[in-house]
Order: structure tokens, then sequence, then C-alpha cells
């Protein structure tokens, strides 16, 4: 009965030892059992900021019938934003994406098929954003620096390409969720309430009610003399760290 009891005791207290190294990210050689996700590469999500500021942006990748309206309601309120832009949405709508440009808004990358850029091989990563770059540039002569992956979806091979290429993977803190259908009350509440300085706002530029969810939102950051810019007016470029979130941080 007695060894049992002690190996019982011995059993506890390994059990005792492992979690107490796992919580500390340790295992019993003294080493990092998280070292995966601290090697883990981060897009940018967000920045911190003290300054009353956050950026919009809008993923084009369908559609183009209310891209006009949705820069007339930006220009009412002084502000620009950024689009990012598919290329076959490129090729579909090369006058829109002059427009764009030619009014002083600000154009990123968003893939030229609009794949999953997990499943890709970094060969096959480049090339989708040299592609991308190539459609915008030859319309605009413009070279964006920016760039969204389809669905959010990213890894530490998507982030190596970019980082190689000088571009900067933008994600967003803030889903407006309105290629769900949302009214325009309901877009204009999940964005109102969930920014805050720094934020990266995330719209699309053909979803059902996005003209009148923004012009509320844009109204309220009025009010709340909130400065609303294009991402790249936002983020930093150089000396800056991201946390595990994905907020930029300077150093």
């Amino acid at each position: 009965m007695k060894v049992v009891f002690i190996k019982k005791a011995v059993l506890v207290l390994a059990i005792f030892v492992i979690a107490f190294l796992s919580a500390y990210g340790l295992n019993s050689a003294g080493l990092e059992v998280s070292a995966t996700f601290q090697n883990r590469k981060i897009p940018i999500y967000s920045v911190d900021t003290s300054e009353n500021k956050i950026a919009i942006s809008f993923d084009a990748a369908w559609g183009a019938d209310k891209t006009r309206e949705i820069m007339s309601i930006c220009d009412s309120y002084g502000v620009k934003a950024t689009f990012f832009l598919v290329g076959f949405w490129v090729d579909e709508y090369p006058d829109m994406v002059k427009e764009i440009y030619n009014n002083g808004f600000e154009i990123g990358l968003h893939s030229n098929t609009h794949p999953d850029m997990t499943k890709l091989s970094k060969k096959e990563i480049k090339q989708e954003l040299e592609t991308n770059i190539s459609l915008i540039e030859e319309l605009t002569g413009f070279r964006p620096k920016l760039f969204r992956p389809p669905y959010g979806y990213y890894n530490n091979d998507l982030i190596d390409v970019c980082e190689s290429m000088g571009i900067s993977c933008i994600e967003w803190s803030v889903d407006s969720l309105d290629w769900k259908g949302l009214s325009a009350g309901e877009i204009s509440g999940r964005v109102t309430t969930q920014s805050k300085n720094g934020s990266i706002v995330l719209f699309h530029n053909n979803s059902d009610n996005i003209l009148d969810g923004l012009k509320m939102v844009l109204e309220y950051f009025r009010l709340n003399e909130t400065q609303v810019v294009p991402i790249g007016d936002l983020i930093y470029y150089e000396d800056f760290t991201i946390n595990h979130e994905g907020t930029q941080i300077k150093n």
C-alpha cells in the first residue's frame, strides 16, 4: 500500500512540474516549448499611438458600383482611405483604378487571384504580388507598398516574401462585417464602438449598405474629432516592433 501511495505521489509531482514548466514556456530540458509561437511572424493589425487617429480601408474584389460614391462621401468629410485591389478587379475596372489613384486615395495590394496565400509556395506568393503590382503600376505609375492577404490568412512564408519585397502586410483590428449584409446602423455600431486610437477598419467597396454605413461612421468620427487617414499615414515604416496582438509599436 505504501509503495502504491509513493508511486501516486511521484506521478502527481511529475504532472505538477510539467505543468509549471509549460506555463513558463519551458520543457524538462529547459528549452522553450512555445518557440513555434514566439517565432511566428505577425502582420500589422493596429498601431500604438496616443493620437486620436484611425485608418479606414476597403477591399475590392467583386463589383465597383459604389466605389465612386464611397470616394465622394470620404471627400465630403475631408477623408482619404486605402483601397486594397485584387488583380482581376484591376483588369475589369481599369478606369476606376485610375480614378481612385487620381482622386488621392491610397492603393494597396490584395493579391492577383484572391487565393489562400498560406497554401502557396514562396515562389507562388511572390508571383501573386508581382503580378498585382504590375497591373496597378501600369495604370497609375504607382507601386503599392501595402498588402492585405485575402481572407486575412497569413503565415511566415507570406510575411517573409512581403518583407523581401519592401511590402507591409496589413490586417485589421475592426471588422465592419459589412459583407454579411448588416444594416447601416449595425455597420456603424460595430465600427464606432470597437475603434480606438490606431485602429485599422475593414470595409468592402461593394457591400450592401456600405454607403449609408460609411456616412454614419464618418459623421461619428467628425463629431469626436477623430482623424481618419489612409493606412500608409498611420503605420510606422522603420524602428518598430509588433506585439503578439499585431499592434505596431514605435521603438
